[in-house]
């Protein structure tokens, strides 16, 4: 419990300083080879999808086992051991790091819109030479109620379940799925089953921040009309997960989300998400970074409580 307290605090205080190691680095770069010997190997579309889901399974092997034995062997050494045990879990939270990207984007916005643009690029999947400054700044809200689910409370919640080597099981599907899980040409069949393992994955964790969302926000936004949006508007996604916390920050902040965005040269026609009550604002951004930060505070409380009040019986 001390270890994910002091590895939360460290990537509110730090967050993932670009030259520091980084384990999800490492998983890109397997994940990268992994792509390139199927690519050679496969001879079909279905030869593809049998390696895609392959990949899968020994990279799931892989971030479990490892930091399991590497934590197992530091047993007889405390101090080592919370070390790096500390060390692993902060690598898989990323909540410093998601406030200070959009920060980067809300301030490039006072600059003008080709720095803005490039700035969003960095956190986006989407084409953004054109957007315009309604459109990025809905990208980053959009990116940050997404990855306050993924990046944030579903490691969290792995983490608490099941200590550094779960929590690294569910970033090494995360990054799989952000690597191959594209439903374009290119990734559709290699990245089909990386996919639906993150859908799997992200199932209860971006239920569980939708709602974390609108209880932490009791105070400052309307609950009743978040829980309304993201119930209402929960389908409104290509993800069967995503639409959950976008919904969840549209109906606090009364804003819509979604719609048609371009990506790798393909326009994608998306649903709207929310109600267009008023027009966003640059602020959204900061009250989007407000909403994740309630979320995760509300969440580390209630694990304090059931941890604690197990401990005293």
């Amino acid at each position: 419990m001390i270890d994910l307290l002091i590895a939360i605090f460290l990537d509110l205080l730090i967050g993932d300083p670009h030259s520091f190691p980084h384990p999800v680095k490492l998983m890109g770069k397997i994940i990268g080879c992994e792509e390139k010997i199927a690519r050679k190997v496969a001879k079909s579309d279905n030869g593809l999808k049998i390696l895609g889901g392959l990949i899968v399974v020994v990279n799931i092997l892989i971030a479990f086992f490892v930091p399991y034995y590497i934590l197992r062997l530091l047993q007889g050494n405390s101090l080592f051991y919370h070390l790096v045990n500390t060390y692993f879990l902060y690598t898989c939270i990323a909540a410093g790091c998601l406030h200070r990207e959009a920060m980067k984007v809300y301030v490039a916005l006072a600059k003008g819109l080709q720095e803005a643009r490039y700035r969003v690029s960095f956190i986006v999947g989407r084409d953004t030479a054109h957007l315009n400054e309604e459109e990025i700044i809905k990208a980053t809200v959009e990116t940050v109620a997404e990855n306050t689910a993924d990046g944030v409370i579903a490691p969290l919640l792995f983490a608490m379940i099941g200590g550094a080597p779960l929590a690294f099981v569910y970033k090494m599907v995360n990054t799989m799925d952000s690597m191959l899980g594209y439903m374009n040409e290119k990734y559709r069949d290699i990245g089909l089953i990386p996919a639906k393992t993150d859908d799997l994955f992200n199932y209860i964790p971006s239920r569980l921040t939708g709602i974390l969302m609108c209880v932490s926000s009791l105070f400052r936004y309307n609950p009743l009309q978040g829980f309304m949006i993201m119930i209402r508007d929960r389908k409104n996604h290509k993800s069967p997960n995503c639409a959950y916390p976008e919904g969840a920050v549209a109906g606090l902040l009364g804003i819509q989300l979604g719609g048609a965005h371009t990506y790798f040269g393909e326009l994608v026609h998306k649903p709207v998400i929310g109600d267009q009550n008023r027009t966003v604002e640059r602020d959204d951004i900061k009250r989007a970074i407000t909403i994740m930060y309630s979320s995760e505070v509300l969440l580390v409380l209630i694990y304090l409580a059931i941890t604690l009040s197990f401990e005293v019986k």
